[in-house]
């Protein structure tokens, strides 16, 4: 080894993937880091409970770090028990909170256009730029394609709304 740049960066890359291969603890925290990191960005409770499974898994691989299979194993039950049993039990602490409004609970009294004729069979309206099932608030009403609508209530994934410069009977 003559001690140039290059052989360095090679040994240094094969030292360090030796201490991982000999600190697997440290591949599972690295994983339950990043997922960790993307369940902020996403906010759905999911990824922090595969976390939490990972997070389990580095805890085996520090006891018995040659049982690759036991520490598969414990974090897909951890992350299975917690997204079975924790998350619903969360999303419902979430959801009773004190101003706490769904994404649909949102809509309400939006406003947006149609883009169809809208009747008792349906319609489509655009709302925030995204395109929904819409039927009238009064079945012999008939909305006409680009008036504007303003959303009275959701009904399933289909909102329905009324026209908004007019007088509700």
């Amino acid at each position: 080894m003559d001690g140039s740049v290059g052989e360095r960066t090679r040994w240094g890359r094969m030292n360090l993937l030796d201490w991982l291969g000999d600190h697997v603890w440290a591949i599972w925290l690295g994983l339950a880091l990043l997922l960790g990191i993307a369940e902020i960005l996403s906010m759905d409770l999911v990824l922090i409970m595969l976390a939490v499974g990972a997070l389990a898994g580095a805890g085996v691989a520090v006891v018995a770090p040659d049982l690759w299979w036991l520490q598969i194993g414990v974090a897909a039950a951890v992350s299975v028990i917690t997204l079975l049993v924790l998350r619903p039990t969360l999303l419902d602490k979430v959801r009773n909170m004190p101003g706490y409004r769904s994404s649909t609970d949102k809509l309400l009294g939006s406003s947006g256009f149609a883009v169809s004729a809208i009747d008792k069979s349906g319609g489509e309206v655009k709302l925030d730029g995204i395109s929904w099932s819409a039927r009238p608030y009064d079945n012999s009403m008939v909305i006409d394609a680009g008036t504007e609508v303003e959303v009275f209530e959701i009904d399933g994934a289909t909102v329905v709304v009324y026209p908004k410069h007019d007088q509700l009977p």
